[in-house]
């Protein structure tokens, strides 16, 4: 079959598979499991896969990998999902809302892993086509990405961008309607690290605050002053945004504690301000609480850096989207942290935003426990992944035609 030919068997796969796809979703939405924790979800991708007649490898832990295509290509493109969810409480109401307390799919990687497995299994029925064209294709289904640094390197690591050239992936959005993908080259993301302030002094009797080193008035002076002062010493087009998440000191009311600490996220769009960023912290922190006499320690835990699309994957996207039948709209750089990045430091490559909104309802947000995804978001991220594997793959075939002449 020609090119044309191809892309349109795959997208009629897709559309027959849409059924099981999203059933698959939904069994995966039903029982999420936490990073590193993710055992039922992997041997569920791998039946699903094997029963297409597709081989899997696994990796060390949890995830896997799996190939198909031209033994020697002229090009390998890798598709990723992660599959892992978060320690949040569904409140969606969903008949296949989550049945494991306290975790669930917020982040919408179950919507990921059914797309990928949609187009891996779709690739396969064309594998005789991708074979005659020097294409191999292949998935990555990883742990553990909501946990910094990221099940990113892990993989990497266990050897799965071996011979790959270009990787894709996509990210629920759901301020984007279904139907629709957002597309930027470039910083896509932001960089991402978590960061621990943990302060100790002489606690005591709330009545003689004199006496003690207030440590709870040094921790609220962090949490309100260390973002305030970091915002006027960085260039603002650095992009910077410190963010607590949690803080906890005491537990009675007439107790000056002795302990406490502020955990929260640094992220910032410029990635070079994120590497040298470290002494500036560490000077602003111990100047804030240096009037009150408490001792702080400074964790910071390095993250993940921006998620950088190259040309050349964007351009593969927006012609697979059209391709797809779904409309690709500019989208802007997020404060957003995503493993993909580590990715991209060895191939080039591109994270698509696949809109989850339906048209006319509700935008939620991720890491919430009342996310709705509009379910005809898995078939048009499966369609846009694997016809988005094929195009960079003939890409590459007619770059080297061409060089031959």
């Amino acid at each position: 079959m020609n090119d044309d030919a191809l892309l349109a068997a795959l997208g009629e796969r897709i559309t027959s598979l849409s059924p099981e796809l999203i059933d698959l979703r939904r069994d995966l939405h039903a029982h999420p499991e936490l990073s590193r924790e993710e055992t039922r979800t992997t041997d569920a991708v791998a039946a699903c896969l094997e029963t297409a007649g597709v081989a899997v490898r696994r990796l060390p832990g949890t995830g896997l990998v799996a190939d198909l295509g031209a033994p020697e290509p002229t090009h390998r493109v890798a598709l990723r999902a992660d599959m892992d969810a978060l320690p949040v409480t569904e409140r969606s109401g969903l008949e296949w809302a989550s049945r494991t307390e306290g975790v669930c799919h917020a982040c919408g990687h179950d919507v990921h892993v059914a797309a990928l497995v949609g187009a891996l299994t779709a690739l396969r029925g064309v594998e005789d086509s991708l074979t005659e064209r020097g294409i191999a294709v292949r998935a990555v289904v990883q742990a553990a990405e909501e946990v910094m640094p990221g099940g990113a390197l892990e993989a990497i690591e266990a050897g799965v961008l071996e011979g790959v050239d270009t990787i894709f992936a996509v990210h629920c959005d759901p301020s984007i309607d279904v139907g629709e993908v957002g597309l930027r080259e470039g910083p896509l993301t932001a960089a991402s690290d978590q960061l621990v302030v943990s302060l100790h002094g002489r606690g005591g009797h709330t009545s003689r605050p004199q006496l003690t080193e207030d440590l709870v008035y040094a921790l609220a002076k962090v949490v309100t002053d260390v973002p305030a002062v970091l915002g006027r010493r960085l260039d603002p087009r650095t992009g910077a945004a410190l963010v607590w998440g949690t803080v906890q000191a005491g537990r009675v009311a007439n107790v000056i504690p002795s302990t406490g600490e502020c955990r929260g996220t640094l992220r910032m769009l410029d990635a070079e301000s994120w590497l040298t960023v470290g002494p500036l912290l560490e000077e602003i922190v111990h100047g804030v609480v240096q009037p009150y006499g408490v001792q702080a320690k400074v964790e910071r835990l390095r993250g993940v850096p921006p998620v950088v699309n190259t040309a050349d994957g964007i351009s593969a996207l927006r012609r697979a989207a059209l391709a797809s039948h779904v409309r690709p709209v500019p989208t802007a750089q997020s404060l957003g942290g995503e493993d993909f990045a580590w990715y991209l430091e060895h191939c080039h490559g591109a994270m698509a935003r696949l809109g989850t909104r339906t048209p006319g309802g509700p935008t939620y947000d991720l890491h919430q426990g009342d996310l709705v995804v509009d379910e005809r978001a898995v078939a048009h991220g499966a369609r846009l992944l694997a016809t988005a594997a094929v195009v960079r793959g003939l890409d590459a075939r007619r770059a080297v035609s061409e060089d031959d002449a």
